[in-house]
């Protein structure tokens, strides 16, 4: 198959993540270097103040780190399956309308992949911001990965 027919990563993550699905988020950009989402301003996903609830504001983030983990390690996939380890997020202003996530990896890829090629289970920070559309920083979030090898 060509990398002209192969589907995206943001259809892949549509295709198999029920979340991103629900939550119809829009993959505008995913690159080994960055990733941005988009979570559109929905009623049905709305909190008690008008904006997107903060679950769904911590999907977004997730789905972003992970679309960063798939660009950056993707062709590790036959000996490691990358799983989330731990998240912390922050709320820093009231969210309202839609809302974009942009994850960057914490730490070089190629560092990553020598500690797998080390017989390792590397772990490795991925940052997001999360912006209203008049680029206010709403939230924060850091998600640890890691690279768990195939036993």
């Amino acid at each position: 198959m060509s990398s002209e027919t192969m589907p995206s990563i943001g259809e892949m993550m549509t295709a198999t993540v029920p979340m991103a699905r629900t939550l119809n988020l829009e993959f505008s950009e995913t690159s080994p270097e960055r990733a941005v989402v988009r979570l559109p301003d929905q009623a049905d996903y709305h909190n008690h103040v008008g904006g997107p609830h903060a679950g769904a504001m911590f999907t977004l983030a997730e789905s972003a780190s992970g679309a960063i983990v798939l660009a950056a390690f993707g062709d590790q996939l036959s000996r490691a399956v990358p799983l989330a380890v731990r998240a912390e997020i922050g709320y820093k202003k009231l969210a309202m309308g839609p809302v974009t996530a942009t994850a960057e990896l914490g730490r070089p890829a190629a560092d990553v992949v020598a500690e797998l090629d080390a017989g390792e289970r590397p772990e490795f920070p991925v940052r997001v911001a999360l912006t209203r559309e008049d680029g206010a920083v709403t939230g924060e979030m850091t998600i640890v990965w890691t690279l768990r090898p195939h036993s």
